[in-house]
């Protein structure tokens, strides 16, 4: 097909892109319209590869010429960065956005059914730190991630870009009765490690070899940490030991260094 080329911001053909940087907004419009935007070329060829199925695309005038490997039956609009930038408000500058369908989630059983572990995340609210707890868990061999209701979209723009896209290469499911989810979780087999600084801590080194077997690791949000019902409902509180009087690490941080230690 193509390129069809947008001269208004207030093209109707261009609606799914426009006021990305409105969180609140787009947070409100894209999970109930089955939708989610990708951005650059590295993350939409992901995204494409997970199987997920293209809508349209948004490109850079500059950089049309330069595209391959775009679904031809996916409309191609171009714009100039003048008018993508009214558009989406902000600079696009890696020159390509996409939109994409969004598909079902796995049930809570299925994906339990096929883990041998899991990151559960509880009230984890920050796009960037979900972005980049995603990406640790792809690539330091977690299987799956559960989130609390609370928790932030994992397709949100800013999720995706930061983890390069691998929030397509880890199942999810989002939890619709908390904590009780976590009870389903210890009676799939797994144990419940919950991450906290707290006195009574375990260090996660120590962790016994049947503790380490099918671990779920729990995190909560960036300072709030996990709820006293979710710490309550774990079976061990671990921690990563500090040096330098330093409190605690950033919950994207803090996870790396936790699945590297479950899964080495």
């Amino acid at each position: 097909m193509p390129a069809l080329t947008i001269t208004s911001p207030d093209d109707p053909r261009i609606g799914d892109y426009r006021a990305l940087t409105d969180v609140e907004l787009r947070t409100r419009w894209e999970p109930p319209n089955g939708l989610f935007i990708a951005e650059g070329e590295l993350v939409i060829e992901r995204a494409l590869r997970a199987g997920y199925t293209m809508r349209s695309a948004l490109v850079d005038e500059k950089r049309v010429d330069q595209l391959t490997g775009l679904p031809p039956e996916a409309p191609l609009y171009t714009a100039p960065p003048a008018v993508l930038e009214s558009i989406t408000g902000f600079h696009v500058h890696r020159g390509i956005l996409a939109s994409f369908h969004r598909r079902t989630l796995p049930d809570l059983p299925e994906v339990l059914r096929n883990a041998r572990n899991l990151a559960v995340l509880e009230g984890l609210n920050t796009h960037t730190n979900l972005g980049a707890l995603f990406r640790s868990a792809a690539a330091l061999g977690i299987d799956a991630v559960v989130l609390s209701p609370n928790c932030a979209d994992p397709l949100y723009r800013r999720a995706v870009r930061v983890s390069m896209g691998e929030v397509f290469a880890i199942p999810y499911a989002k939890s619709d009765d908390w904590p009780a989810t976590l009870r389903e979780i210890r009676a799939a087999g797994f144990t419940l490690l919950a991450m906290t600084p707290a006195p009574d801590a375990v260090a996660i080194a120590h962790l016994s070899p049947e503790q380490r077997e099918r671990p779920a690791l729990m995190l909560g949000a960036e300072g709030p940490g996990l709820t006293r019902t979710a710490l309550e409902a774990a079976d061990v509180r671990v921690v990563i030991p500090m040096h330098n009087n330093v409190d605690s690490l950033n919950v994207a941080t803090a996870a790396a260094v936790a699945f590297y230690e479950l899964t080495r």
